[in-house]
């Protein structure tokens, strides 16, 4: 029995464990895995004792950028990301830092028949949830990848951190008001059921789609949003986390998962 868990503050609503039950037993891997509440000012500790019997740990907020500086050593997505959403522990005991988040993204924008290539693309926020995506997000080819922020600065350093990458723009609410073809949720605003100051004019009808890499059992205030625009489509962000947590279940079983059914069944449950 090999042990996991994901670290979080806080993290009882978490539905990693029971993603990773799912992909265990559809894999027939034996594995045992938890969420594990870290203090806010004792994550390293509580990442240290956990590692004594532990092979592999999820990280979420408020630890990703922490957990980067923890890390012995680091994957390239998770370097230019800075921030660290999975550890596997190595066979020396060191740790390896990775970050599935973007490729959980772009999978499941992809599984949603998502055009990305040639695309004009808004990302909302400029924090750690976004600089994991942006590396995979280029990969796709995108025409434009636009980085909203109310703190401008923050979000044309992280442009000026990913240019090399593709085309990176940054700008202010107050800056954008032309249609675009993909909006990206990165805040987390939908958390605590407010809206970023979008305009409205941002959603071409029946074109725009717009995808919040938030969740919850009603629409997110993001995505209603979206609906009342117009949008062609709007997504929520459990694909996502399904298709993160069966890269860092890949990561460290070497076999990996078919996230649909794992899917069906959180939404069935929320």
């Amino acid at each position: 029995m090999k042990y996991y868990g994901v670290f979080g503050n806080p993290i009882a609503h978490s539905k990693s464990p029971m993603i990773h039950r799912l992909f265990a037993e559809q894999t027939g891997q034996q594995i045992s895995y938890e969420a594990l509440l870290a203090p806010l000012d004792g994550f390293p500790a509580a990442v240290a004792e956990f590692f004594k019997i532990g092979s592999g740990a999820n990280i979420t907020v408020p630890f990703k950028e922490e957990a980067f500086a923890l890390a012995d050593q680091l994957s390239p997505r998770a370097q230019r990301a800075k921030a660290v959403n999975t550890f596997k522990k190595l066979s020396n005991g060191s740790l390896l830092g990775d970050n599935t988040d973007g490729a959980g993204l772009v999978n499941d924008l992809l599984n949603n028949q998502v055009l990305l290539a040639g695309q004009k693309i808004l990302v909302l926020g400029a924090g750690g949830a976004v600089r994991g995506v942006l590396e995979p997000l280029l990969a796709q080819a995108p025409a434009e990848v636009c980085i909203v922020n109310r703190t401008v600065e923050k979000a044309e350093q992280l442009a000026s951190e990913f240019a090399d990458l593709g085309a990176m723009t940054a700008c202010g609410y107050d800056w954008i008001d032309a249609p675009v073809d993909i909006i990206i949720n990165g805040t987390s605003a939908s958390l605590s059921g407010d809206l970023p100051p979008l305009a409205d004019t941002l959603i071409k009808a029946s074109h725009t789609v717009c995808y919040d890499m938030m969740y919850s059992k009603n629409t997110t205030v993001f995505n209603q949003w979206a609906q009342q625009q117009g949008a062609a489509r709007t997504l929520d962000g459990l694909g996502m986390l399904v298709e993160q947590a069966a890269e860092a279940f890949y990561l460290w079983t070497g076999v990996r998962p078919d996230p649909t059914p794992v899917l069906q069944a959180l939404r069935a449950q929320l």
